[in-house]
């Protein structure tokens, strides 16, 4: 766990676990989202304020580096995991980082048990696995507005050009 007070708090799953429940307990309407959050840009800073936005705490369930890998390919990512994790937990809108290691975030779900997770728009309800899990345990799937022409794909092709 970090102690910086700048920060939200990158935490272990097992200790966002028990973050929550402190929330829950004092009333708080706790939001999941997760993602890679590679190089950080203005469309991922716009998306983590709105998934804020819907609840009082935000928990971001964050992909280790191994998973990006097998997910995007083996130059990604670009920034390792711990660098990430700190670059969001800058963030205002962010109150936990935590990481997790599964090409999907239902295992860490399932522990988190967030009231609302948010996904983007670009997602439809039916293609998202972790719906289920978060529905089970009487949370609900929220779609943010997505953010077309901003992505870390383009970005990198950007930089490479």
């Amino acid at each position: 766990m970090n102690a910086d007070p700048c920060f939200g708090l990158i935490l272990e799953l097992a200790e966002a676990v028990a973050w929550r429940e402190s929330q829950r307990a004092a009333g708080r309407i706790v939001v999941s989202t997760n993602g890679v959050f590679d190089l950080l840009h203005a469309g991922h800073v716009a998306y983590l304020a709105w998934a804020r936005a819907q609840g009082d705490a935000l928990v971001l369930l964050l992909n280790r580096d191994e998973t990006v890998r097998a997910l995007k390919g083996p130059e990604r990512p670009i920034v390792a995991f711990d660098d990430r994790a700190r670059v969001v937990a800058a963030l205002r809108s962010v109150d936990v980082v935590a990481g997790f290691a599964e090409r999907t975030p239902e295992v860490a779900l399932d522990a988190l048990r967030p009231d609302i997770h948010v996904k983007s728009a670009q997602y439809r309800l039916d293609q998202l696995p972790e719906r289920a899990v978060v529905e089970r345990h009487g949370g609900r799937i929220v779609l943010a507005p997505h953010q077309p022409g901003r992505s870390t794909t383009d970005l990198v092709a950007a930089i490479r050009r």
